[in-house]
């Protein structure tokens, strides 16, 4: 339990760094939210007092420091904001440190954190029925490919995953739709998640081609890393030794050589993790997903700080997570960890 808890206290100040180095990546960026909302009205040339006003509704006309700090918190620095830094006093309180992620910048009665988490509800799903089938397929595959090395099985298993691993994830969505939509077998609907009151059903088969996009990258490199860590246990002395005991061959691969090649494959979750948050862009993108993937990809091109640095954020804290869970599954696996 101390353990946990001083790797939770690492991550306010890692997500500190992250929110940093977004925020000055995100100005060193060309564009700009005024101009690109501005311009989105159609208007040709932009009113000199329009602009004015909307970078003066977000501080935009600010300096970094302070557009910083009315990010984070926990005094809101606008014309509402606290009576110390100048405002109305209407609204003291916000950013970051307080929970607040702001509205955002192109549709200000919406707030991010409200947007977050119904998007969350599509991508979370998704992410984790894809995690969960990357691992199901994966260590039966790598398993069975280490024990019948240099066979026909093993040599079809490392070119099926070798192709898996080089197709781009963009290509193999739109490779999967056209293979399965309207213009090839048509067996699956390619786009969208339906109505919110569709049929359990018809979601779940909107969902299953985004899955398996966002699954076999992962799936292809799992099996490699098992087939190559049971492989480097089954050459062990300690598995010698084990079969010169005369113990049957399913107990020293299943009860020794197993799981000590599991610990590898645990640690690597924190990797998948956040890789599956991060491919639901393209995935999200490309299947008109609703989820946060795609909500990210729009903040950029609309240059919506709020969002990006939402998103962003996000995205560190799921690898915080990401790399807690693999240390305790290597702990879970591994008692040496454990009592270390």
């Amino acid at each position: 339990m101390a353990y946990v808890l001083r790797r939770l206290a690492l991550v306010p100040p890692t997500l500190l760094g992250i929110t940093l180095l977004t925020f000055a990546l995100l100005h060193l960026a060309p564009g700009d939210p005024a101009d690109v909302a501005l311009a989105g009205e159609g208007q040709v040339q932009v009113d000199p007092a329009a602009l004015a006003r909307f970078r003066a509704a977000y501080l935009l006309d600010q300096p970094l420091w302070r557009q910083l700090l009315h990010y984070l918190g926990p005094f809101d620095l606008s014309a509402s904001g606290h009576p110390w830094f100048g405002g109305t006093g209407e609204r003291p309180w916000g950013g970051l440190l307080v929970g607040d992620l702001k509205s955002e910048i192109h549709r200000p009665h919406v707030r991010v954190a409200d947007e977050l988490a119904r998007r969350l509800g599509v991508t979370v799903p998704l992410a984790a029925a894809a995690l969960l089938l990357a691992y199901l397929v994966a260590l039966p595959l790598g398993i069975l490919a280490a024990l019948r090395r240099g066979q026909a099985f093993d040599r079809a298993a490392g070119a099926l995953v070798l192709a898996l691993y080089c197709v781009p994830v963009f290509w193999g969505a739109l490779l999967l739709q056209l293979a399965f939509g309207a213009g090839g077998l048509d067996w699956l609907p390619v786009v969208g998640l339906g109505d919110e009151g569709a049929p359990l059903g018809e979601r779940l088969a909107r969902s299953i081609l985004p899955v398996v996009c966002l699954a076999y990258g992962s799936l292809a490199y799992l099996s490699r890393q098992m087939r190559a860590g049971l492989l480097e246990q089954l050459s062990a002395d300690y598995v010698r030794a084990a079969r010169a005991r005369g113990l049957p061959e399913r107990l020293v691969v299943g009860r020794h050589a197993l799981r000590n090649a599991l610990l590898p494959i645990a640690t690597l979750l924190a990797g998948v993790l956040p890789a599956l948050i991060g491919g639901s862009v393209i995935v999200e993108t490309v299947f008109d997903l609703p989820g946060v993937g795609r909500y990210a990809y729009e903040g950029l091109q609309q240059r919506d700080y709020f969002i990006v640095l939402a998103t962003t954020t996000l995205g560190g804290l799921a690898t915080c997570l990401g790399m807690l869970a693999s240390d305790l599954l290597a702990a879970a696996v591994d008692p040496r960890i454990r009592h270390g």
